[in-house]
């Protein structure tokens, strides 16, 4: 039996791992311990249990050698699904050969926590793009978690005490096809400054005014022209579509999931609980990551800064749509997210607003993104 043979049945399901016997794994393990490796590079690394960067013996053997088990310190259990098996053993044989990771950061951990991503679905769809989960952009030194690939229905989600605007309808079909990967928080002031040699931020001179959100930074500062942060990092900003997506992190409604919510929550009055808004922020920002996070592990997509998108601001249609970046044209940058001195309401999961993308507030600021 060689290595396909062997994948094609464990594709189908840990019962067909009942049709091989010991003798037989160990017996397929001893041969692909010395097949060569295939050189192309390859992506998908998180079947390198022991991250040598290459997928191989060693991997196999950490397989083996916890079968049945949760895989501990060896971390086996590559889909972080609670249980070495086949589905794991087919990670392993499908991606064999070399495996470099990426080359613009440092990889923090190649698995989803699921402390973090408590959703098992979210979890699996990490997993399946072959992606680490949670890396460190090395130009910038800013933390990002992937974002996987999926489809939700974006636009209007009304909170327990507010209606949505005309602006979120209608709702609509979107499918985003390629992972991604989006800052763990809002770029902060220390980050922008390492970047840009100064800071504009109106909260400056505070103790953790490092750790706060830069603000006072208009769409063009962040990303039109050779001396913008992002051209100067090689990251950028998120389509409205991936913003949402990625504050949704596969819940329905106004605001996002968190613990004792796994499913979110329409309550304006739980909004305390993941956000720096009119009635907790004392007229100020606040450091990232103060609040709880969504289900993706991202923090501050409710409140604290607005945050500019990529897209000029439009109308929605009612027309399914696949990875849409919005109109090509216009005179206005989408703003989504809310801020520490708006209500509930503009702290909603589909609430938008837009800004000229020469003008800056004190209540601006951004996040970014970046293809794996």
């Amino acid at each position: 039996m060689n290595a396909v043979q062997v994948v094609r049945i464990i594709r189908f399901g840990n019962s067909y791992m009942k049709l091989m016997n010991a003798a037989g794994i160990i017996a397929c393990a001893a041969a692909l311990m010395f097949a060569p490796l295939n050189q192309q590079a390859n992506a998908q690394c998180l079947a390198d249990v022991n991250h040598d960067n290459y997928i191989n013996g060693s991997d196999l053997t950490a397989i083996l050698s916890t079968w049945g088990t949760n895989g501990g310190s060896a971390g086996g259990d590559i889909n972080s699904d609670g249980t070495v098996n086949g589905l794991d053993l087919a990670f392993v044989l499908s991606w064999w050969g070399v495996c470099p990771g990426p080359t613009w950061a440092t990889v923090l951990e190649w698995a989803p926590d699921a402390a973090v991503v408590t959703d098992a679905n979210l979890r699996a769809a990490i997993v399946s793009s072959g992606f680490a989960w949670r890396v460190r952009d090395n130009a910038a030194n800013i933390e990002m978690l992937l974002v996987p690939a999926g489809t939700f229905t974006m636009g209007c989600s009304a909170s327990t005490q507010y209606a949505c605007w005309s602006a979120e309808t209608p709702t609509h079909q979107v499918t985003l096809t390629q992972a991604f990967y989006m800052g763990r928080y809002e770029v902060t002031q220390a980050q922008w400054q390492a970047q840009m040699g100064s800071n504009p931020s109106y909260a400056s001179g505070y103790s953790d005014s490092p750790s706060r959100p830069v603000e006072h930074v208009s769409w063009n500062m962040i990303a039109s022209g050779s001396t913008s942060f992002m051209y100067l990092t090689g990251l950028r900003l998120p389509t409205e579509a991936e913003w949402e997506y990625a504050y949704r992190a596969g819940t329905t409604t106004a605001f996002h999931s968190f613990p004792g919510y796994t499913s979110g929550t329409n309550d304006d009055t739980l909004l305390g609980n993941i956000a720096w808004y009119s009635a907790n922020a004392d007229n100020q920002t606040h450091a990232v990551g103060g609040k709880l996070a969504n289900g993706l592990g991202l923090h501050d997509m409710s409140g604290n800064v607005w945050e500019w998108c990529q897209d000029w601001y439009g109308p929605y249609s009612s027309v399914s749509v696949t990875n849409p970046t919005g109109p090509t044209t216009g005179s206005y940058r989408l703003l989504r997210g809310g801020g520490w001195g708006y209500g509930s309401y503009y702290c909603r999961a589909s609430v938008r607003d837009a800004n000229t993308p020469g003008n800056f507030d004190y209540g601006v600021g951004f996040r970014v993104v970046r293809a794996p």
